[in-house]
């Protein structure tokens, strides 16, 4: 019998993360040829989340609580739930109830056909704000340039995975984890199902502005070196067009005797020149950041708690 493993990164869910847990227990009830453990990750929620887990915890061994010391992020927090996990199947999935649960099934068994991940797909009917559904949009194309996405492939932060692809995500012990990076780095063999997605049952998703930002700039400059490249080419490109220019004006003035006057030209290329300077040094100073923050082993994670097997390691 295969055991299943439950993944849930949680913030502000003291209030929904039961209900999440009672329809995945409901929902292998009716998958009889699996087994299932469930791992909760408090990501240094400032509500009573982990209070709620704990005692989830503590009343049910096949459930793993997990207490990270700082906000480190819904991916390390994953990274971290992948960590105490033993499942030959492994779902990750939302704690906000908006990712159905009772429709896990669809996913396994994709798994069992031989796909080696398999992310849900909401279609038109993802219950997103605009916000939301345009920082995810963004975070797609993104992933087509830098990670050779699929066009036709919607990844979302409900999947399922084989045992081996999580074991080739916990080989990466950066502090700077993109779930998503991992997985097409690791295999092509993906595929999507169509699922429901449900309207978010209290409170509003923890992703700003900022932290969709810092999601994107990760996926960015983690796994890949194209950014650099394109700072190479942004480069040969602007030296090309300063030399044809060049050029131009001293044909010109040898010619017809014209030469550009007034400071308005030479301003605007500085300006433009000075741009893109700063645009290549920011991006590698980013590459240079993160190589220096992984070679100081700044952590990916830091738990302070866990309860496993109905009490405290």
């Amino acid at each position: 019998m295969k055991l299943v493993s439950f993944i849930i990164p949680c913030y502000r869910s003291a209030g929904t993360i039961t209900s999440v847990v009672e329809e995945i227990n409901r929902s292998m009830e009716l998958l009889p040829e699996y087994r299932h453990e469930i791992v909760l990750v408090n990501d240094c929620s400032p509500d009573d989340t982990f209070a709620v887990i704990e005692a989830l915890a503590y009343g049910d061994k096949r459930i793993t609580a997990v207490d990270l010391a700082k906000n480190f992020g819904q991916h390390a927090a994953i990274m971290a739930g992948l960590s105490h996990c033993s499942g030959d199947y492994v779902v990750c999935l939302d704690d906000d109830g908006q990712t159905p649960a009772d429709e896990v099934g669809k996913l396994l068994s994709k798994l069992e056909e031989g796909y080696d991940v398999v992310y849900a797909s909401y279609g038109h009917h993802k219950q997103h704000s605009f916000f939301r559904n345009f920082g995810s949009w963004l975070n797609g194309k993104m992933t087509e340039i830098m990670l050779g996405k699929p066009r036709e492939l919607s990844l979302t932060s409900y999947f399922a995975a084989q045992r081996f692809i999580i074991d080739e995500m916990l080989r990466y012990e950066h502090c700077f984890p993109y779930v998503m990076g991992l997985v097409l780095r690791s295999t092509k063999n993906i595929c999507n199902v169509p699922v429901n997605h449900r309207q978010r049952q209290e409170g509003r998703s923890g992703y700003n502005l900022s932290k969709l930002l810092n999601l994107w700039m990760n996926g960015f400059t983690s796994f890949s070196i194209k950014p650099l490249r394109l700072a190479t080419y942004m480069g040969c490109l602007t030296a090309f067009a300063g030399f044809i220019y060049a050029v131009i004006i001293v044909i010109r003035y040898f010619t017809i005797h014209l030469a550009p006057q007034g400071w308005s030209s030479t301003t605007a290329l500085l300006l433009i020149l000075g741009g893109v300077i700063l645009l290549v040094l920011g991006l590698v100073g980013e590459y240079v950041g993160r190589i220096f923050m992984c070679v100081n082993a700044s952590p990916q994670y830091v738990e302070r708690k866990v309860v496993k097997n109905g009490q405290e390691e």
